[in-house]
């Protein structure tokens, strides 16, 4: 059976015993997501989000966009070598050097799809494009045919559909299912569309185009009027049965369509929307965080399923409904998104039972020394907050698991800072076990931190990322810092949560910088074999 027959009936059955229609979830965090201005994730990162995605039940993964780059092929093949449930897809211009190098790839997928694209509106024909209607159909025709010459599973999708007249929609789309493309995305491109019209279009499109049933239709939502998720579950009972969609919603200008929240719509109003997906839910707060710490993108505290406060009440109201029934004010669970719900308080009086206890129930298994670490570490952060949270402890296990191995260290620190400058800074790193002390002067204290740094470990890497967030509340939260450094065709990012912003930032640019070094030396070593 091929994978176009497959997907046809799966998407009319549903599971088995199951009268809920089927509907395949196209992540494009990889891909789409990355497209984010600033969000370019490393190669290590991207191979550890598709891992999770993949686990996670993702249908479809939109690895990237090989022509793009070197780096971008060379992660869109490796995926494609390693991934063994889901689906490895490319995304590909209608050009014929796209099409062939996108297919070779996913060619080592277990599952591979091409997934190639082309203008179909008049205001992308005429100013983009330069191309006529006619020329634009025989484009289709060609490209389609040589993707399915590589692969068996190929995407088509229209760019701006939402804003091409309809008649010539269907002739496109005529074309493209002619031409073998197994699939049909019909992608609101700029957020234009309202979900009325969105749907009417599936339906129009699915009724018009006589060999409609040949292909599975797909939404692909962008969210410059805040629309993306309500779209893309209108395009859904318009027919579609493919949901384009990314971790945490990001994506270019104000991001897509999010995988957690259209998921979470499924699961919850089941009553409305009978369809079934194979995304386990209980992940998807992993998800989140992992796509938040590679892409350095925060999530909004008010974010809808991962966000800090989408399961946290301070309304006396409310929480007197939720000591009363939980289901007053939640809809939804928390554990159903992996959220850990705890009542358990931790401070400085606890003990190494109620630590190790309360690790286990954020997900962490630490080795006997390493949590005697943690717990040293969470221990000295009690005495200096009046409140630990989860979150300060997830930031504080994720610092030490992140700084394993790593070859400089941050000894002591000492910043003169005020109105009346220079501001210095003191800083003392351990190199290799070599200790060395430098202090220098800088516009701010966190520019004299960083000049320091760079007298004791000289480099040309130049700063891309600069990021302050607090984990917590209060003026004593800890500062969570990203710091991401660029040299040579690397990117790589340091991550460091500390009470004293002063002391995280030099320890994530460290972190950064002890990454760079590990590259420079694994390339050099690769050079020498």
């Amino acid at each position: 059976m091929s994978i176009q027959t497959a997907m046809s009936a799966v998407t009319q059955t549903g599971a088995p015993g199951s009268n809920k229609d089927r509907v395949f979830i196209f992540d494009t965090t990889l891909r789409d997501g990355e497209q984010s201005p600033g969000a370019t994730m490393t190669f290590e990162e991207k191979l550890e989000v598709a891992d999770l995605l993949d686990a996670m039940g993702v249908d479809i993964i939109e690895a990237g966009f090989p022509i793009a780059s070197d780096g971008d092929f060379e992660a869109v093949q490796a995926i494609a070598k390693r991934i063994k449930r889901a689906t490895v897809a490319g995304l590909a211009r209608a050009i014929n050097a796209d099409i062939d190098r996108c297919g070779e790839a996913v060619r080592h997928a277990a599952r591979s799809r091409i997934h190639t694209f082309v203008s179909t509106s008049p205001i992308h024909l005429n100013h983009q494009m330069r191309k006529s209607e006619e020329e634009v159909l025989a484009i289709i025709a060609s490209t389609v045919a040589r993707a399915r010459n590589l692969v068996e599973d190929v995407e088509w999708s229209a760019m701006d559909a939402t804003r091409t007249p309809i008649d010539y929609l269907c002739r496109c789309v005529d074309a493209a299912i002619k031409a073998g493309a197994t699939t049909i995305n019909l992608p609101d491109t700029v957020g234009y569309a309202l979900p009325e019209e969105y749907a009417s279009m599936f339906r129009t499109v699915r009724e018009r185009v006589a060999n409609s049933d040949k292909a599975i239709f797909s939404v692909h939502c962008h969210n410059d009027l805040g629309l993306a998720v309500a779209n893309t579950l209108a395009g859904l009972s318009g027919g579609a049965r493919q949901i384009e969609c990314t971790i945490n919603g990001i994506g270019e200008r104000a991001g897509n369509a999010a995988l957690e929240e259209v998921v979470m719509a499924l699961r919850t109003r089941a009553d409305i929307l009978p369809f079934m997906n194979n995304v386990d839910s209980s992940m998807l707060l992993r998800a989140s965080k992992l796509v938040s710490a590679a892409s350095s993108f925060p999530v909004q505290y008010n974010k809808a399923i991962v966000g800090r406060n989408a399961f946290a009440h301070e309304s006396g109201i409310h929480q007197d409904g939720m000591l009363k029934n939980a289901q007053t004010y939640e809809i939804m669970t928390p554990e159903s998104v992996g959220v850990f719900k705890t009542s358990l308080v931790m401070g400085k009086h606890s003990g190494r039972a109620a630590f190790r206890s309360k690790l286990r129930d954020l997900g962490y298994k630490l080795g006997d020394n390493a949590l005697e670490d943690a717990f040293k570490r969470f221990k000295d952060l009690a005495d200096r907050k009046k409140h630990v949270y989860d979150e300060d402890i997830e930031a504080l296990v994720d610092d030490q698991i992140g700084q394993a191995g790593e070859r400089i260290k941050v000894e002591a620190l000492t910043v003169i800072a005020g109105t009346m400058g220079p501001q210095t800074a003191t800083l003392t790193l351990s190199v290799d076990g070599a200790q060395s002390t430098k202090q220098t002067t800088g516009n701010g204290p966190i520019d004299a931190i960083f000049n320091a740094i760079k007298a004791i470990v000289p480099h040309g890497a130049i700063l891309e990322l600069y990021h302050v967030e607090a984990v917590t509340e209060g003026t004593d939260a800890q500062a969570e810092v990203s710091v991401r450094l660029h040299e040579d065709g690397r990117s790589v990012t340091g991550k460091c949560a500390d009470p004293d912003t002063m002391v995280a930032s030099a320890r994530a640019y460290v972190a950064a910088l002890d990454k760079l070094l590990a590259k420079r030396l694994k390339g050099a070593s690769a050079a020498a074999g």
